[in-house]
Formats: C-alpha cells, sequence, structure tokens
C-alpha cells in the first residue's frame, strides 16, 4: 500500500474542498452556532501534548451545560472526575483543543477549534451554580473557527436510531470489563458487587 505523505499526495487523490466547504467556517460563533450549543448536552473535546500524543474526551451535562460567554469565548466545566485529568494536562502542554456537539435528534455536528487556558476564576466557576456539584475548573476556549459539519456520518451509523441500539447483555458490564482491563482485585468479593461499587463512584463524582 502506498503511504500518502505529504500535502500534494493527499490533494492528488482528494482535490481541493468544495467552496461551501471552506466558506462556511467562522471566526466566531454566529446566532445559529450559540443555538446549535444551547441545545447540546454532549460534547467531546480533543487535546494533544507537546509531544502530539492526542486525546478526545466526552463530556456532557443538561443542554447547553458549555456556556457561551461571548462571540468567540466558550466555557467548559471540568466537573469531578477520576483525576486523570488527560485533557487538562495537554492543555498546559498545548492549549490547541477541538469541540464537537451532539444534540440528540439532530444528524448535524458542530466542530469548534481554538485554544484554551484553565480557570478558577469565580466568575467563570459560578456560571455553573445550578449543577449539584461545582466544576473543579474551568475550561476558557477563545475561537479560532466554528462550522457545522454536515449529517452523513451520523445518518450513516443511524446513531439516533432506537433500532441501533443494542441489547446491554451483548457487552460486559463496565465493571467486569474494568476488572478484567487492570488485572487487579477490586476490593469487593462478586462481580455484582464490583459493578455496584462503580456505580456509586459515578453518582459521588456526580
Amino acid at each position: 500500500m502506498t503511504q500518502i505523505d505529504t500535502q500534494e499526495k493527499l490533494r492528488a487523490i482528494y482535490g481541493q474542498p468544495l467552496g461551501l466547504a471552506t466558506a462556511k467556517c467562522l471566526s466566531a460563533l454566529d446566532v445559529h452556532c450559540k443555538h446549535f450549543i444551547s441545545l447540546a448536552p454532549f460534547a467531546v473535546i480533543s487535546s494533544a501534548d507537546a509531544k502530539g500524543n492526542a486525546d478526545a474526551s466526552p463530556r456532557g451535562d443538561g443542554p447547553g451545560f458549555i456556556k457561551v460567554l461571548d462571540d468567540n469565548t466558550l466555557v467548559v466545566p471540568d466537573r469531578p472526575g477520576n483525576n486523570r485529568v488527560d485533557t487538562l494536562s495537554n492543555i498546559i502542554e498545548n492549549p490547541k483543543v477541538g469541540l464537537l456537539f451532539f444534540v440528540p435528534g439532530v444528524n448535524e455536528t458542530l466542530r469548534v477549534n481554538g485554544v484554551a487556558e484553565i480557570s478558577t476564576a469565580p466568575e467563570l466557576l459560578e456560571l455553573f451554580s445550578e449543577t449539584p456539584k461545582t466544576p473543579i475548573t474551568a475550561i476558557k476556549i477563545t475561537i479560532d473557527e466554528a462550522f457545522l459539519h454536515c449529517a452523513k456520518s451520523l445518518m450513516r451509523s443511524r446513531l439516533w436510531d432506537p433500532e441501533m441500539q443494542i441489547d446491554r447483555k451483548k457487552l460486559p458490564t463496565l465493571g467486569k470489563m474494568i476488572k478484567d482491563q487492570a488485572a487487579i482485585d477490586i476490593p469487593v468479593g462478586t462481580q455484582e458487587e464490583a459493578d455496584r461499587h462503580f456505580a456509586r463512584s459515578i453518582a459521588e463524582r456526580g
């Protein structure tokens, strides 16, 4: 297989982007982007460290949980978690991030790229005062570009189609999978207790 390792080789195969693909790219949030974010209960944030090691982290809460501060600024809450802080560690080394917003039932997505900083400023944390647990920090993102992404991938995957939902029994429980992957003895006696252990941990972190 021939490796595609230059921009010239890549464009020789794919050609140049269609006019609309570049024209739709905005340098700030418009009314449609803001509305989309206000309806989105789920997003994925991508980041990379100084060496380019990449990470993508799911984030979710109620619709509009990521706040629009102004046309050029978003604020993402960092709620209590497992303390791996992969995204935050990456931001310290390399502040460039990407966000992909999802709205249930909508096949289009919204892509936002920008520069992030980590903050404990009270005025930013207070934006999330309505949530059960105040975030530990806030990720403030200054937007470089934003654009709506077409529906093809979600249409092909039928992500929102109820018929695509699997029988949950086809996949082991989280407790079972983590116990196997970590190859450690969870301090509980049975698999059911292991599952309850992880369920409690998630509930306590909110």
